[in-house]
């Protein structure tokens, strides 16, 4: 079993940034895929962006040139550098690791952007 606990949302202007952490309870570096995903209100939750055990990324077309992925596995904290935030990225942001076979998911930060 491993725990998740995502931290670092909060309330910010757009064009700001914030910088989401997803910490975890077990070693992230056998994790063969880990993830921050999104949900906004009355929305499904989508995926912003991934990162693989080798270290490959792959974005959302929305948060591509903006967002970036990046995790540190002597830390076993994931993280989510938003940058030029718009009010359309309003949402929960959860954090996603996959050991295979199991999935694991955090409890959710908040994020919300004004305009």
């Amino acid at each position: 079993q491993v725990r998740l606990v995502e931290s670092g949302g909060g309330l910010v202007q757009a064009g700001g940034s914030l910088r989401l952490s997803c910490a975890a309870s077990g070693s992230i570096s056998r994790a063969n895929n880990m993830g921050w995903y999104r949900q906004g209100p009355g929305k499904q939750r989508d995926l912003v962006a991934t990162i693989t055990i080798t270290g490959s990324t792959n974005y959302a077309d929305s948060v591509k040139g903006r967002f970036t992925i990046s995790k540190d596995n002597a830390k076993n904290t994931m993280y989510l550098q938003m940058d030029t935030l718009k009010p359309e990225d309003t949402a929960d942001y959860y954090c996603n690791a996959f050991f295979r076979p199991n999935n694991y998911w955090g409890q959710g930060t908040q994020v919300t952007v004004s305009s």
